[in-house]
């Protein structure tokens, strides 16, 4: 298994933090462990970020992206735009997305085939809120939400699936290890239902250095999609060391 860890800063960061942020973090990619960041998109423009994302052997990721590639859109970006840049990977269908935006599963997957199409690594999201858990909702509503927000070009290949409870999301509270467990369960078997068995699934909700082992020791979890613990390079690196060893 070889696992990805994204960090996502959402509306955070600037040229001087990012430059900062990778030169601290150092090498922490290798065959093992495959790190993407995703910054905020003015920062993506930026050739000097860029070089040196390389030189650490760091993906680069957009928050998101448009489904369509070009017209009068005013404020998005493009995947191909993103592309341009050197962009490897877009997270699409993040809860706060979904809250904010107001996104629907269609319009997710629409996002996911304009990733694919432009050549990048569709980060697709999903979660519960903490009502639909609690009302014992949360298998049934999580597999909706990833049945009809992959799009018919998603692939193994080209597809990370991340669950983020909603409920855990920047409010310090986390998942138990067991609850992850079960929901990466399942939707290791809705996956292969689907035809996408071994599609990577990342977990993602208030991931810490200390929860990030036992999280990512967990059988069906290929990785963590990072938000506030992602702010700080030193932070970032103790959860990417938490990776397991010997998986490569």
């Amino acid at each position: 298994m070889r696992y990805f860890l994204v960090a996502n800063w959402k509306m955070n960061g600037s040229q001087s933090f990012a430059r900062d942020w990778l030169k601290r973090l150092g090498r922490h990619s290798d065959d093992n462990r495959h790190i993407i960041v995703c910054p905020p998109a003015t920062i993506l423009g930026n050739p000097e970020i860029a070089t040196l994302a390389e030189q650490q052997g760091i993906g680069l990721g957009g928050q998101d992206c448009h489904a369509a590639s070009d017209g009068a859109f005013t404020g998005w970006v493009s995947a191909p735009m993103l592309a341009e840049l050197g962009v490897s990977a877009v997270i699409v269908g993040h809860s706060e997305r979904r809250e904010f935006a107001q996104e629907s599963d269609s319009d997710v997957a629409a996002k996911a085939a304009a990733a694919h199409q432009a050549g990048l690594l569709a980060i697709v999201c999903v979660g519960e809120s903490l009502a639909q858990r609690q009302a014992g909702a949360a298998e049934a509503t999580v597999e909706a939400q990833l049945r009809a927000s992959l799009s018919t070009s998603s692939n193994t290949s080209n597809t990370l699936v991340a669950y983020e409870p909603i409920w855990a999301i920047g409010t310090g509270q986390v998942a138990q290890p067991a609850d992850v467990a079960a929901m990466h369960a399942h939707l290791a078997q809705v996956c292969a239902d689907m035809g996408l068995a071994r599609m990577p699934l990342l977990y993602g909700g208030s991931v810490k250095p200390g929860n990030a082992g036992d999280l990512l020791a967990l059988e069906h979890v290929s990785g963590a999609l990072v938000g506030g613990a992602a702010l700080q390079a030193d932070s970032f690196a103790a959860i990417v060391d938490a990776t397991p060893a010997g998986e490569g």
